[in-house]
């Protein structure tokens, strides 16, 4: 009892100690202000859980790294529910640093932790503190491009003393980036999941390490799509140790034993299932399994992390022979900060017209989301609601062939977007951009039974172009009609920007050129004016914001405001925060001049990317900044 008045006490001094430091800060987490309220668990973009009792009550915790910006760290989720299978987890408390691929050990009746080529060993005491290094006989692979290097100690032999499993993901014969023939065929190879053995010929105390070798399963060697996440355990029952991996994207293999708990012998693959025979997939990719008897049931559970930090239980329901599970639960947290999976991409907007400024936000899996601010000083925020288009949940995915950087990228969306009446029915519709480069808007219906609105199904943005549709040169797919298609993950910016009356649409055109989308009305309608670079720098260049091609095009995150507040719309951008492009002036020509002022923050918030938009607050007539980071969460700066 003592140790865990003493551990509680540690961990409300962190959690103050976190806080007080969020303070000197100038952007900090949007906090949801709702003592009750229960999120989903995460961490930032990756999390790599490491179920355990780490405060020693007895029961199961959770330990997740995350080795991003800014959320980088290692943090326990304290467990103060209980013995139940679905406890609810007190706010993240930073332990340590994030580490990419580490993985958890039960060595007896201690928990061990390993990075690459490292143990921490008896995690709970002394977490990062007493790294011991291996030094195995060679190198592990002689493979270029690796990306999973996951090290775990298991008694493979069960001679009494542990070896080493090693999963590596291999990208050789991948690449990455632009290998699609004109019909949407992958012209590289798929990505590669290989495990690896050493044997220890010595003892846990004077290990004597062997040759790493690539681990069989039939006639050939173990391998999944890439990040296999090895996982030693007694799945299905039978007495004898098996292996299930995970792979890149969202699905598990059974490895069945055939052998015995001495000598295993591994069977070719097969696809884990669930209990109603479909095969068990998680929400989002980069998953990555850990076997435990989360439940104290008897059998090996898992417990996986997803790519946008959340962390399922994935139960064993095994009763004949073959490994079963139940479809992942996410688990619960208690809320503090406001966080909409990874890579955040905000808007502000008064979404279900009650009079106060609501947020919308997209994210890598491709949703969008949203926060219902529920009033209050300082405000407070609603958990996020999925919006749904038509009778579906609104999510727009890669698929097979969807991403320029190729089909392992098949669950992403990057959903990026603005808000703004672009029928002129008087209500707000969304227009989004995503991991395909075609922008589509969804129609507001009008309220449903719960007060809010209801979307369409997507529609596309068409423009008048005067002969054939363009795209990206790297695009391999064609156009439907006269819809827009341009580069991937950048804002599409609703926004009258000629102040005429009529919504036009800013955003990067197809080579990557900051462009201006003239709406205009006759008879027939409204209508989108192909793009005109009017957009220069100081030096009178065409402001282009970005110059890549492929993979590395468009990712620009805009936001068209009156920053400065003085009568004309200025330009903000995704940067290490956010950039002002202040709004210097119109000529007669109708090119407008931004004058680049720098990032307004100072805090790093920028991993992959960040996302601005303006809010204000705290309805005190200055708008406020807020951003949407790579690890998910919203952090705010009042003027």
């Amino acid at each position: 009892m003592l140790h865990r008045i003493l551990y509680s006490t540690v961990a409300l001094f962190c959690v103050a100690a976190i806080a007080a430091a969020d303070e000197g800060y100038d952007l900090i987490p949007l906090r949801h202000n709702q003592k009750d309220l229960v999120v989903d668990l995460g961490v930032g973009l990756w999390a790599h859980p490491l179920p355990m009792d780490f405060d020693g009550d007895g029961d199961n915790d959770l330990v997740v790294s995350c080795p991003d910006k800014p959320f980088n760290g290692t943090y326990f989720f304290e467990n103060s529910s209980g013995d139940v299978k679905l406890p609810v987890f007190e706010p993240p408390v930073r332990i340590g640093p994030g580490h990419h691929s580490i993985r958890v050990s039960y060595v007896g009746e201690r928990v061990d932790v390993m990075t690459a080529a490292t143990i921490h060993e008896d995690f709970p005491k002394h977490r990062f503190g007493n790294p011991i290094k291996v030094a195995v006989s060679s190198k592990v692979t002689s493979a270029k491009k690796t990306r999973a290097n996951q090290w775990h100690r298991v008694d493979w032999d069960n001679d009494g003393d542990h070896d080493l499993v090693i999963g590596l993901g291999i990208w050789d014969n991948y690449g990455w980036d632009d290998a699609w023939d004109t019909n949407g065929v992958w012209k590289n190879g798929p990505l590669h999941g290989h495990v690896f053995l050493v044997t220890n010929g010595g003892s846990d105390d004077k290990p004597n390490w062997g040759t790493p070798k690539k681990i069989d399963a039939g006639d050939s060697a173990v391998d999944v799509y890439g990040w296999p996440s090895p996982c030693v355990a007694d799945f299905d029952g039978d007495g004898d140790r098996d292996l299930i991996c995970g792979e890149f994207v969202d699905r598990f293999t059974w490895f069945e034993n055939t052998g015995t708990d001495s000598v295993i012998t591994l069977a070719p693959g097969k696809r884990v299932l669930t209990d109603d025979g479909a095969e068990l997939q998680m929400d989002l990719e980069m998953i990555v399994p850990t076997p435990i008897d989360w439940d104290k049931d008897g059998d090996m559970d898992l417990i996986v992390g997803d790519e946008d930090g959340r962390v399922a239980f994935v139960e064993n329901v095994t009763s004949k022979g073959t490994p079963t599970f139940k479809p992942p639960v996410y688990f619960r947290q208690k809320a503090d900060w406001l966080k909409f999976g990874a890579l955040a991409t905000p808007y502000c907007t008064d979404w279900d017209g009650d009079g106060d400024t609501d947020i919308l936000c997209g994210n890598t899996a491709g949703y969008i989301g949203f926060f219902e601010n529920k009033g209050g000083t300082p405000n407070q925020w609603a958990a996020p609601q999925l919006l749904k288009a038509g009778s579906e949940t609104l999510r727009i995915m890669a698929g097979p062939n969807g991403s320029i950087q190729g089909p392992c990228e098949a669950k992403w969306g990057y959903t990026t977007l603005s808000a703004a009446d672009w029928d002129g029915d008087g209500r707000t519709d969304i227009l989004a951009n995503s991991i395909w480069g075609r922008v589509v808007w969804y129609r507001n219906l009008g309220p449903g039974d719960d007060g809010r609105p209801r979307l369409s199904e997507a529609e596309s943005v068409t423009v008048e172009w005067p002969g054939r549709t363009p795209k990206p040169s790297w695009t391999w797919w064609n156009p439907v009609g006269k819809e827009l298609v341009t580069q991937w993950r950048t804002t599409p910016e609703a926004v009258d920007f000629n102040a005429d009356g009529l919504i036009d649409l800013v955003m990067l055109d197809r080579e990557g050129y900051l462009s201006f989308f003239e709406r205009t009305r006759d008879d027939a309608g409204l209508h989108l004016q192909p793009g005109r670079r009017i957009f220069e720098g100081e030096k009178g260049e065409a402001l282009r914001l970005n110059s890549k091609s492929a993979g590395g095009s468009g990712r620009r995150k805009i936001h068209v405001v009156d920053w400065d507040g003085d009568g004309d719309l200025d330009l903000l951008t995704n940067s290490t925060n956010a950039d002002l492009y202040e709004n210097t002036g119109s000529r007669s020509d109708g090119k407008v001049t931004f004058q680049h002022r720098g990032a307004i923050g100072k805090r790093k918030l920028a991993g992959h990317t960040s996302s601005p938009a303006s809010i204000d607050v705290n309805s005190n007539g200055q708008l406020d900044l807020l951003i949407g980071a790579e690890d998910g969460h919203l952090y705010l700066m009042t003027r």
